[in-house]
């Protein structure tokens, strides 16, 4: 028989215990270690069985059990303390409310972060990878600094899903359902108790209604939206039941109603709390870029033209990519998205909304809506999550700014971080504390003196977290084979899978192709070598899920699990079914080496080796990501790659030969010299000495998130109120400035340019003096910025390593020319060029590239 009505009946408290509930709702605790360990002196074997959720443990906690805990004097002073502290916290100034006082005009009151994955805690599974991850630390630094931010997502049904593998290795998949009274999650309701909600219409006369979750990150609130409502038609109410599950519709739903919908959540969040209204929106990849469309339509309704709701929206909208491969982008058709969206949000014109997500550029395709392209029209400020990966962006949204080189493209970077208290085990934490008297995960002044740590100490914490992998491998290995159809009689081997005084390597992660899970198994007999040498074995831990419709990357698991119960190499490596937090939270502290061997330049950053390095590993990678920014020589290896190299085979031949070399060569050999005080190995731990100190400052996600704001929130918010004062003022004058500007650009050109008095061998440390004459049409020279562009010249006559200087305004002359002229110091020798461009310039511009017009010489 099934239950026709599912509820949650939540375990009462004793008085004495009653902040037990608050404090298990707010999810500081995953990232606090007192309360942890609060919660786990209430009863250990029951905080193990529920895997260390709060919630499922009150829940199973009986009335007995509650009474005697209350009777507890002592426990009942360590609640009020965890409350006390607890509500310190969420109140007390911090970096963000001191920092604020130097920027003009105070920082921005509210951030609104969207995302289509939060990957906070395992107890809230709403995420599948690195985005998820990244949005989760986000939230968490946020909220230690102070920032006012307020998150937005899906609560989705089902999670991602459950990995788990069949007898032949092939990667399979469950979907447990989340009852989200069993998760730490509060239901907003209006005044009268009733359920929140939000509404999107549909075509054919449907509505998409969600209801309105929060979870406390911290100080931050976190907004999921759930169509598990029964007013929907049974297709609209599955919309949010799996993580990108499903295409076509279900997709652009799901994305209809993280936008769309999450601004309306947001709108209701500020009625219903008081909390002021976001002055900067955050689309953190192109998922939620239909907020933009939805502000516009606000915007509309207020009385603005499109233009100027454009304007007004753009100004305040900060977009982040977090993807190099086109393949990662949400593309629909473009007759589909005009149909759903102006539905939703009729106030905007299906042309202009269409127009917004298009491909009009070189190698785009006609009728199709790109997100990611929509996410760049609908932010002044982007960004990419490494400075390799701003690079890669700015070559491939190039064809938005046509006229521009690539490097000159309005995309910057902020390269990644991760969230510290989340992601260093606690036994590296002591051995800081240890030797500085300060905490790396809550003093992050702390990472400069984490070198300190003497090399005995540091090898005896290395050694416990490796022994704590090897214990967790095992666990969880016997639990795969037990589900792949072993008996518990033939697993005794399980009992031998690693040793925690071998070299132990990590790699986790996604499994698309382009991350090349199976490199290292090229050469079989070479890896065999390698995990069997009888002076220098090395084992490896590795986990990975791939997407449930992509086939070749299951294709990849099964490949390498097959290489991984052969009995004369399975105690020396081991695939992990269901990689997630959980599991992480072990395996970084516990791995010795964290292999990342992409093809380059597609990672986007790759954060799993910085939660590795914070732990003590070195990194073994690919110049890619983060790593091509801080590989220094002594915090790990690069490997080398075999850029140019057409032939896909033939490369991954010769990459993996380069890892095996390193492997053999440089890095099993150090971690097994033993010559330094005490057996330890001094060289090795030399270079974990500098990792901690030097890797430790740039990799932290507080570093990022102070950069966000710094460099584009603040700036952000500036703008925002700027077009917004006095009753869109700004936006409507600088709408009609772009109409001007875009529809006389025609006009504008270099008529000529020339260097005045320069001899034919100029010498270091002369002067350029350029004189420009230029035709500007019906503009005036307020409306342009005139500039000499110079650098190395190659043999193409291409400028490379360029850098401008403004021509200034000399006298108009007739028929709209003007000449400008200025100098320009030589400093540089060989061969050097320059050439002239004009580009538009309006005070309210992020920059002279944003609108993508220039007139070249």
């Amino acid at each position: 028989m099934r239950a026709i009505r599912r509820f949650t009946v939540r375990t009462a408290l004793p008085a004495p215990l009653a902040a037990l509930e608050r404090l298990s709702l707010n999810l500081r605790w995953s990232w606090h270690p007192p309360t942890r360990d609060l919660f786990r002196d209430l009863d250990p074997q029951v905080w193990d069985a529920v895997r260390q959720d709060p919630v499922a443990l009150l829940a199973e906690l009986g009335p007995d059990r509650l009474a005697e805990l209350a009777a507890d004097d002592a426990l009942v002073r360590r609640v009020r303390a965890a409350e006390a502290d607890l509500d310190a916290y969420l109140t007390q100034p911090r970096w963000y409310q001191g920092a604020a006082t130097a920027w003009e005009g105070g920082g921005p009151t509210s951030v609104a972060y969207f995302s289509p994955e939060f990957g906070v805690t395992t107890v809230l599974p709403q995420y599948s990878g690195g985005l998820g991850i990244l949005a989760g630390d986000h939230l968490k630094s946020a909220s230690d600094l102070g920032v006012p931010i307020t998150g937005v997502g899906l609560l989705y049904g089902q999670g991602y899903f459950t990995q788990s593998l069949s007898r032949d290795g092939w990667q399979t998949e469950t979907y447990p359902v989340l009852d989200p009274g069993d998760l730490p999650l509060t239901l907003l309701r209006e005044e009268d108790g009733a359920p929140c909600r939000v509404a999107l219409a549909l075509p054919g006369g449907r509505t998409l209604h969600a209801h309105v979750w929060k979870a406390d990150v911290g100080r931050v609130p976190l907004l999921l939206l759930d169509s598990d409502v029964e007013e929907n038609d049974p297709d609209v109410r599955s919309t949010t039941d799996r993580l990108y599950g499903g295409g076509g519709e279900k997709r652009l739903l799901q994305e209809m109603l993280l936008g769309i919908g999450g601004v309306r959540a947001l709108r209701l969040w500020s009625r219903l709390s008081g909390a002021p209204a976001p002055e900067v929106f955050h689309t953190n990849e192109g998922h939620a870029g239909f907020l933009g469309v939805e502000r516009i339509g606000e915007a509309l309704g207020a009385g603005l033209g499109f233009e100027a709701a454009l304007q007004a929206g753009r100004a305040a909208t900060v977009f982040t990519t977090h993807t190099p491969v086109p393949a990662g982008i949400d593309r629909f058709d473009a007759a589909q998205v005009r149909e759903y969206v102006t539905c939703a949000v009729p106030a905007v014109d299906g042309e202009r909304l269409v127009a917004l997500g298009a491909e009009d550029y070189p190698g785009g395709q006609p009728g199709i809506f790109n997100m990611a392209v929509m996410g760049l029209r609908l932010a002044q400020r982007a960004n990419g999550v490494s400075q390799l990966h701003g690079s890669v962006s700015r070559g491939m949204f190039d064809g938005l700014w046509p006229g521009l080189d690539a490097p000159e493209v309005p995309i910057t970077s902020v390269t990644n971080g991760v969230h510290a208290p989340t992601w260093v085990d606690r036994r590296l934490d002591d051995a800081v504390h240890a030797a500085t008297g300060a905490r790396p995960t809550t003093e992050p002044g702390a990472w400069a003196r984490a070198g300190e740590v003497p090399a005995a100490q540091l090898w005896s914490a290395r050694r416990q977290m490796r022994s704590a992998l090897v214990t967790d491998v095992r666990r969880r290995l016997r639990a795969s084979w037990l589900e792949r159809g072993a008996t518990a009689a033939e697993l005794g081997w399980v009992d031998d899978v690693l040793d925690p005084d071998v070299l132990t390597v990590g790699f986790a992660r996604r499994v698309p192709t382009y991350k090349r899970l199976t490199l290292m198994l090229r050469d079989p007999e070479r890896l065999r070598a390698l995990l069997l040498h009888p002076e220098h074995p090395v084992q490896l831990v590795i986990a990975g899920k791939s997407h449930p419709a992509d086939d070749s990357g299951k294709r990849l698991i099964q490949q390498l699990v097959r290489f991984t119960d052969d009995p004369a190499v399975r105690h020396r490596i081991v695939f992990l079914p269901n990689y997630d937090i959980g599991m992480a939270q072990t395996l970084y502290p516990g791995c010795d080496v964290w292999l990342n061997n992409p093809l380059r330049p597609l990672e986007a950053c790759g954060t799993s080796g910085m939660k590795a390095a914070l732990n003590g590993g070195l990194n073994l990678s690919i110049l890619d990501g983060w790593w091509d920014e801080w590989f220094d020589g002594e915090n790990g290896w690069a490997i080398p790659t075999a850029d140019g190299v057409e032939d896909a085979d033939r490369r991954d031949d010769l990459e993996a030969a380069a890892l095996y070399d390193l492997v053999e060569t440089q890095v099993a050999p150090r971690f097994y010299d033993t010559s330094g005080a005490g057996g330890t190995p001094a060289r090795w731990l030399e270079m974990v000495q500098h990792t901690l100190s030097t890797l430790g400052p740039k990799v932290l996600a507080t570093r990022m998130v102070a950069e966000y704001v710094e460099r584009l929130y603040v700036p952000a918010a500036t703008s925002g109120r700027t077009v917004a004062a006095s009753g869109h003022a700004g936006a409507r004058r600088l709408a009609a400035w772009v109409d001007e500007v875009r529809g006389g650009w025609g006009g504008v050109r270099v008529d000529h340019a020339e260097s005045v008095d320069l001899s034919d061998s100029p010498q270091l440390g002369e002067v350029l003096a350029v004189r420009a004459w230029v035709s500007l049409g019906g503009l005036s020279p307020e409306d342009v910025d005139v500039q000499v562009v110079h650098g190395r010249v190659t043999q193409t006559d291409e400028l490379v390593s360029t850098s401008t200087v403004a021509l200034t305004h000399v006298e108009a002359l007739e028929d709209g020319r003007h000449s400008y002229a200025g100098d320009i110091p030589l400093r540089r020798t060989g061969a050097v060029g320059y050439t002239v461009r004009v580009l538009p310039r309006h005070e309210l511009l992020a920059s002279p590239t944003e609108l993508g017009l220039v007139a070249n010489a």
